[in-house]
């Protein structure tokens, strides 16, 4: 499936990108381009541009000017951040703490995306989240669970990186467990920090998050798809993600307590 650049309403544009697992599996990857109530442009996450999406961006953007910053909200998703610094030279690039050990040439601000500084700079378009009991960066470089998930308030969009999954995919794929549906990655057995009450803290977090954005419209999730909010409330779908984790934060408690 070719890219494409998907208006969801209310200056939030997603990017439905591709990845590709051994170079033959398309798991999907995303970025979205957000217009601030300032008038200027965000990026959330990176991604190479094709050329027909580049020129619709370029089109909202007045060729790339109003482009303010790029907010890389997965420590893990380093692929296309050359590029979209070199695309948007102007643009103030924001990243976690990885991003800045991994791409140490890249002209970082100082300010982290898992920093509550960031949060406050952009409070008035976006709440952020940091999952709690969890690694944001794990020494095993294939536990991709951890992220900084974002909510635009004005078109009601959750954009979140792995820590949530929803793949809408055909075979093999769809033989894939959390095919369908909204779950956690399935790396969270080995994302949760090592030590007591780790399992409670990551339960609280996501129940809270389901709280306060509950009026969520929609998520839209890397790997790979947009999961309309219509019929389930966002605190439903986690309440059912949590019951199928169950096991999981169990035999963590049962180890650590």
């Amino acid at each position: 499936m070719s890219d494409r650049f998907v208006d969801l309403g209310s200056g939030f544009w997603t990017v439905r990108g591709s990845f590709r697992i051994g170079g033959f599996f398309d798991v999907g990857t995303q970025c979205a381009l957000v217009r601030l109530a300032s008038g200027k442009f965000v990026f959330l996450d990176s991604y190479t541009l094709t050329d027909e999406i580049r020129a619709q961006v370029d089109a909202l953007t007045d060729g790339g000017a109003k482009v303010e910053a790029v907010i890389n909200l997965h420590p893990f998703h380093t692929l296309h951040c050359d590029w979209m610094h070199t695309a948007f030279p102007q643009a103030k690039l924001y990243g976690t703490a990885r991003h800045h050990e991994i791409l140490p040439d890249l002209p970082w601000e100082h300010v982290r995306c898992e920093e509550d500084a960031l949060a406050q700079l952009y409070a008035d378009d976006f709440a952020f989240s940091v999952p709690h009991g969890v690694t944001l960066v794990s020494d095993d470089d294939s536990v991709h669970f951890s992220s900084v998930l974002a909510l635009h308030r004005a078109s009601g969009t959750v954009h979140v990186d792995d820590t949530f999954v929803y793949l809408r995919k055909g075979f093999p794929l769809s033989l894939l467990p959390f095919t369908g549906r909204l779950g956690f990655h399935p790396t969270l057995a080995k994302a949760l920090e090592p030590r007591a009450a780790a399992a409670d803290q990551f339960r609280e977090w996501a129940i809270r998050l389901g709280v306060d954005w509950a009026d969520a419209k929609r998520i839209a999730a890397a790997h790979n798809a947009v999961l309309a909010l219509d019929r389930k409330k966002l605190p439903d779908l986690i309440g059912e993600a949590l019951g199928r984790v169950k096991p999981v934060l169990d035999a963590h408690r049962a180890e650590y307590g």
